[in-house]
């Protein structure tokens, strides 16, 4: 799942990865707040609070792109379903990285972001204007879907 990552990246060394945590997330936009409170405990256990800010609101705007464009609305779940998408946070020395699991096979889309007034249509533009670099990439294997990443440097003092 990180291999993608690692372009135009300097090499991660395995040593180097020092936490990583994931939760499920119900087919519901409530889980946008849980993802938040997620996001929240785990970069202050994780003592990289200061880029909460940051983080969280990407972490929004991929749980709801999930939420909105990967789950097709007529589509019956029961609830012994697992959750359809899972948020996963990893920690390195230098950076933290948010990825957000879901069933679809399509890419995401950058909406028009000149239209300033839309109440919609710029969760990518977001994504790309607060994260230091993201992308995404199908699934492969037993798993379905795709992961859409975005990826935050930490500064020396952390």
């Amino acid at each position: 799942m990180l291999e993608p990552l690692r372009q135009g990246l300097p090499p991660l060394d395995p040593a180097t990865v020092s936490n990583a945590a994931s939760c499920a997330l119900p087919a519901r936009y409530e889980a946008v707040r849980d993802a938040r409170r997620f996001t929240r405990c785990t970069l202050d256990q994780w003592d990289v609070g200061n880029r909460f800010d940051d983080v969280c609101l990407v972490v929004s705007e991929l749980v709801t792109n999930a939420l909105r464009h990967a789950l097709p609305s007529d589509t019956p779940r029961s609830a012994d379903q697992d959750p359809p998408v899972r948020l996963h946070l990893m920690r390195w020395t230098e950076r933290v990285v948010c990825a957000v699991r879901d069933p679809s096979h399509d890419s995401p889309v950058a909406g028009d972001s000149d239209d300033f007034s839309a109440e919609s249509g710029r969760g990518l533009f977001l994504v790309e204007s607060f994260a230091d670099g993201w992308g995404w990439h199908p699934l492969a294997g037993t798993l379905d879907g795709k992961v859409v990443w975005a990826l935050f440097r930490l500064g020396s003092s952390v």
